[in-house]
């Protein structure tokens, strides 16, 4: 497997991370229906499409309310970048979940 968001960002919220007692398990790790998406575990190579994740230091809430800053973060390029033209942009990921 390719590396998870919480092994690029090291923000301690993977399950028995060290800051899950502080911010909780944060949702990318655990959320199973994006598994295996781009290489990761749960939904940690598509963790924008997660609301709950870390952005900027802090716990973000809605899709709405985070998503351009994701697009600007250098884990998400840097997936954008490895995935190349089997990148599913955000539309398909959304669309999948509703499966």
């Amino acid at each position: 497997m390719k590396k998870n968001c919480w092994q690029i960002k090291k923000c301690g919220r993977e399950p028995g991370g060290e800051r899950t007692s502080e911010l909780g398990v944060c949702p990318a790790s655990t959320y199973d229906k994006l598994d295996g998406v781009h290489g990761g575990k749960n939904a940690g190579r598509v963790c924008w499409v997660v609301a709950g994740t870390m952005c900027g230091g802090e716990v973000v809430g809605s899709f709405a309310k985070k998503y351009k800053d994701c697009r600007d973060c250098e884990f998400y390029q840097q997936v954008k970048a490895d995935e190349d033209s089997q990148f599913l942009i955000t539309i398909e990921l959304i669309n999948w979940l509703k499966k």
